[in-house]
């Protein structure tokens, strides 16, 4: 993916005002937009101006274009990943932007950036009106705030025993100058038992203000887990490796295994080989339907340190003079 600086795209410094944007995207919109420009390639700028213009418009994208930045900097056309979950703990907004090419579509450096806003919109939709209150006499009709949109990163744990959160926010905002102003907020998040990864938690009020007394937007949280060696979310389903010593893989064993649903006795049946699963049934991710758990089970080889391991290690060959580990199976 090819990194973009949506400031040399409309050619305004890093410290530029809201003004400052809105007079670079217009004039290069003049200039390019494919109606009146004759420019050969008039669409494909006319898009980079749009989803340019897109972000650095609002100012919580901005906001996370500007940190992504810092943490990752990067020059225009150099490939480019995102750290994972680099955007956790900052808010979005619903809406605003423009309409990115000609068929409304924007960039993968923006899908994988600010896409996941889009897609997370309020499934009952947002944006809705409040109904006029007869006590209201302002020009324009109440109107409900916007819903924002927020990304929270979680153990597995949370999701087997539920848990509270403080969150801390960040997002911006531009001044009666039109400077944009770094906001900050905390939150106490309850988790729920038995969310799952890419659930949305609503906190509902604690979107932007309403208008003319209308009712304030909500919060989604998206639930993200953090990357952990001992073990791994796939929807419901939850799996997790486990070492076996060569006598349990092959003779069966019964071993006590620590797991995010707790310390439990797993029996191996005999003559396991690694990268089977063994199914731990309902101990997934808790729910009316509970997931799965998963042992991914693998053999992990003692080392020998002291000469009677060693010895113990010649026996073993010894033991099985016909076995070879490199023979091709049927063969």
């Amino acid at each position: 993916m090819e990194f973009k600086d949506y400031y040399q795209v409309l050619g305004v410094g890093k410290t530029a005002t809201a003004e400052d944007i809105k007079k670079a995207y217009r004039k290069l919109a003049r200039k390019y937009h494919p109606d009146v420009s004759k420019e050969a390639d008039a669409m494909a700028r006319m898009a980079e101006i749009n989803e340019a213009n897109a972000v650095l418009s609002d100012p919580e994208k901005r906001e996370a274009y500007d940190a992504l930045g810092r943490q990752a900097p990067h020059r225009p056309g150099q490939d480019f990943r995102p750290p994972p979950n680099w955007d956790a703990g900052f808010k979005f907004s619903d809406g605003a932007g423009a309409a990115g090419g000609p068929d409304g579509e924007f960039s993968d450096f923006f899908e994988q950036l600010f896409g996941r806003q889009a897609r997370a919109q309020r499934p009952h939709g947002a944006h809705r009106q409040a109904p006029h209150d007869a006590a209201w006499d302002g020009a324009a009709p109440p109107s409900r705030g916007n819903d924002h949109h927020a990304k929270i990163e979680l153990d597995l744990l949370d999701a087997y025993q539920g848990a509270e959160r403080s969150l801390a926010l960040r997002g911006a905002r531009l001044d009666a100058a039109g400077r944009m102003v770094h906001e900050e907020r905390s939150l106490q998040v309850k988790i729920p038992k038995g969310v799952r990864e890419g659930q949305l938690i609503r906190l509902t009020g604690q979107g932007s203000p309403g208008t003319g007394g209308a009712p304030a937007g909500d919060l989604f949280l998206e639930v993200h887990f953090k990357p952990d060696a001992r073990w791994r979310a796939i929807d419901r389903d939850v799996y997790q490796p486990v070492a076996v010593a060569p006598w349990e893989a092959e003779l069966g064993a019964v071993i006590a295994v620590q797991t995010p649903a707790g310390a439990l006795e797993v029996t191996v049946p005999a003559r396991w080989k690694s990268g089977r699963k063994l199914r731990l049934k309902g101990r997934g991710i808790p729910a009316a339907t509970p997931g799965d758990l998963y042992l991914e089970l693998t053999v992990a080889l003692p080392p020998a340190h002291s000469d009677a391991e060693r010895a113990a290690y010649a026996a073993l060959g010894a033991a099985f003079p016909r076995f070879n580990p490199r023979a091709i199976p049927g063969a």
